[in-house]
């Protein structure tokens, strides 16, 4: 199940979610692009939880720096994409201060909920997806009868259609924790998914009624 459009309308203009968006396509790609190798830029701005649990005072630029970097195309494709078609409406609702607020706090939730399920890693962690996993939480607390226009695979057969964020996201956050059971995580952080996803729905309201 692939998301496509969001059916819920905007007031404001998304400032911040295309900020967002721009900025981690922008460094995708002078990553990609630097004449030396590009795991540099891993290796000076990702999060490893080793690193930061033994040395915080100066690593803990990465707990922020990391959620600029994408491990490959895939990788970035899918973040943004649900960055755009769900981060509009939180934006909406929060205002601009607020809604940078929530997103940092999510994707710190996020990469401790990750570390503490691993101290020891010395595996580098990237990626938006903590912070965006808070989205989608606060998304479904305030947008759970949206509807989503939604590409479904199933084996051979294919179609589009206008499913309610509530079935979307519960399909979403049952598969981070299923995932995150098996024994193979496949290098992906689940964790981060399931912590920023839950500090999204602790969260929203709240931010939702703070001045």
């Amino acid at each position: 199940m692939i998301p496509l459009k969001s059916e819920n309308p905007t007031k404001n203009f998304p400032v911040f979610t295309l900020l967002f968006l721009t900025l981690n396509i922008i460094i995708f790609i002078y990553g990609i692009n630097l004449p030396i190798n590009p795991s540099v830029l891993y290796e000076n701005y990702a999060l490893i939880p080793y690193e930061l649990v033994h040395h915080p005072v100066k690593t803990y630029p990465t707990l922020y720096t990391s959620m600029f970097l994408h491990a490959g195309i895939g990788h970035l494709g899918g973040n943004m994409l649900y960055l755009w078609i769900f981060g509009n409406n939180i934006e909406d609702v929060l205002g601009k201060f607020r809604f940078i607020l929530f997103y940092f706090i999510c994707g710190t939730i996020a990469a401790l909920g990750h570390i503490a399920t691993d101290m020891d890693s010395q595996i580098p962690m990237i990626g938006a997806s903590g912070a965006i996993s808070g989205i989608l939480g606060a998304y479904l607390m305030l947008f759970p009868f949206a509807r989503i226009k939604t590409f479904i695979f199933l084996g051979i057969f294919w179609t589009i259609a206008r499913i309610p964020s509530i079935v979307l996201l519960i399909i979403w956050i049952v598969l981070q924790i299923l995932n995150s059971l098996a024994t193979d995580s496949g290098g992906t952080a689940w964790f981060a998914h399931i912590g920023g996803f839950i500090s999204g729905v602790l969260l929203i309201l709240p931010f939702k009624h703070i001045r």
